[in-house]
């Protein structure tokens, strides 16, 4: 039930209002002055607030400005004579919702006031859902301070059609927020499509993103959708998008800015309304500054940035997502782990984490893996992050190379690369699945570092 305030020096006109919106359904509270009204406001928190514009002890006014510092939200709908309409118009321009002259006409009034506390509600719920989507994302990308300013960031960005780059290491989220972005946005019931450069083949780049007639090359037995038709009404993200050859930038430029497709063999453009979401594990605007990467067509995506953080600047999230990992680890793994050791979280924390959110995921896995007890202890995560967190390198094997090359410098990336050779007994084959590289790029750096 809605409470009402009303705030009127005559009774008569009190306990006339009193009763009637008592009968329409009101819960009200009644008072003769502004200082009772201030101290009533204080403790009840009402819905909405009927005022008498002149009263002898505080005028409606004054008595308005203090309600407001109290709670700025709250209606004030003001009850005044005749020749006060001017101060009331006055009134609504410092933050009155409406006025009613006297006396009354109660349908008015109540139309009024009805729709005065529909505006309220709506306005809090909207804060709700914005507090709930605010921590759902805090859930998903930690609650430091500078993820917090992200999560601003996506809030700004998601209602909007702006195309965006998100940038930032391999393992810091990318995806997660892309998705988000999406999900928050007017296109949340169209697709999601998720590309990723990095793993796809140079010569299949043009018709993968674009589609293609049946006969159009050598093997296109059939008509088929690209990626950019597949998202139409949604959302596309390009992962890795510097991987992107050069020669399908320029393509890509027009479908972001026109919106139009043209599938090889095809002689017919294709309209299509989708958000594209760049992802670069790079520093993007290095790569323009090399020629690498096309200058417009930079400047195309990048209509807002969003840069992740790699977790070593973010320490205070450490914590936070071990313990989120290992209650969704002792869970798929039907096991009863309470916790993690102080001296475990002291570990966590010093290590530098070169495979960011991603890595520290696997870690907790494996670390819930091997627990026999009830907590995390130290014994279950030395092997696999080293003695000197920070410093040793001997695992890096067991982490995708390219969330090695991050951060790592040449021999770094050397060691893995023979580490990985050695524990797979020179097969080639099996080291590049194991640092998630193709073959031929590994073919690439075991020539450039010599190693035989």
């Amino acid at each position: 039930m809605n409470k009402v305030l009303v705030v009127d020096d005559q009774q008569i006109l009190r306990i006339t209002l009193t009763e009637i919106l008592e009968e329409s359904g009101f819960s009200v509270t009644a008072v003769a002055g502004g200082r009772k009204a201030i101290e009533v406001f204080k403790n009840e928190r009402p819905s909405a607030v009927l005022l008498d514009l002149k009263m002898p002890d505080m005028d409606g006014i004054e008595t308005m400005q203090e309600l407001k510092k109290i709670d700025a939200d709250v209606p004030v709908i003001l009850v005044t004579a005749h020749g006060d309409i001017e101060t009331a118009v006055e009134a609504i321009k410092m933050g009155a919702y409406d006025f009613i002259v006297k006396p009354p006409k109660f349908d008015r009034l109540m139309l009024t006031l009805k729709r005065a506390i529909e505006k309220l509600e709506l306005k809090r719920k909207v804060e709700n859902l914005n507090i709930a989507f605010e921590t759902s994302l805090e859930w998903l990308l930690g609650s430091s301070d500078i993820i917090k300013k992200i999560i601003k960031q996506i809030h700004q960005v998601a209602w909007s059609d702006f195309s965006l780059i998100i940038q930032g290491e391999t393992g810091t989220g990318k995806t997660t927020v892309a998705r988000a972005i999406h999900n928050l946005s007017k296109r949340a019931k169209g697709p999601f499509i998720n590309v990723d450069m990095g793993t796809m083949p140079e010569t299949l780049v043009e018709s993968e993103l674009f589609g293609y007639e049946k006969g159009a090359f050598t093997g296109a037995e059939r008509k088929k959708k690209g990626f950019f038709e597949c998202a139409d009404g949604g959302t596309i993200l390009i992962d890795e998008v510097q991987n992107i050859p050069p020669h399908i930038q320029g393509k890509l430029l027009r479908v972001v800015e026109e919106k139009k497709i043209s599938p090889l063999g095809s002689t017919e453009t294709l309209n299509i309304d989708i958000r594209v979401i760049a992802a670069t594990n790079i520093d993007i605007k290095e790569a323009v500054a090399q020629k690498k990467f096309r200058e417009d067509l930079f400047f195309r995506l990048g209509e807002f940035m969003i840069t992740l953080p790699p977790l070593r600047e973010r320490i205070d999230d450490i914590p936070f997502f071990s313990r989120r990992f290992l209650r969704e680890a002792a869970s798929e793994m039907n096991k009863q782990i309470r916790g993690i050791s102080d001296d475990v979280l002291e570990l966590l924390v010093k290590y530098p984490w070169p495979g960011n959110v991603r890595e520290l995921k696997n870690m907790i896995r494996k670390a819930v893996l091997l627990s026999s007890g009830d907590m995390i202890m130290p014994e279950h995560v030395e092997f696999l992050i080293g003695d000197k967190c920070g410093s040793d390198t001997d695992n890096l094997a067991f982490m995708p190379l390219k969330e090695v090359s991050a951060i790592a410098v040449r021999d770094v990336e050397r060691k893995a690369i023979k580490q990985a050779l050695d524990m797979t007994k020179g097969n080639k084959t099996k080291a590049a699945a194991m640092l998630q590289i193709d073959y031929k790029t590994l073919l690439t750096k075991i020539k450039e570092y010599a190693i035989s």
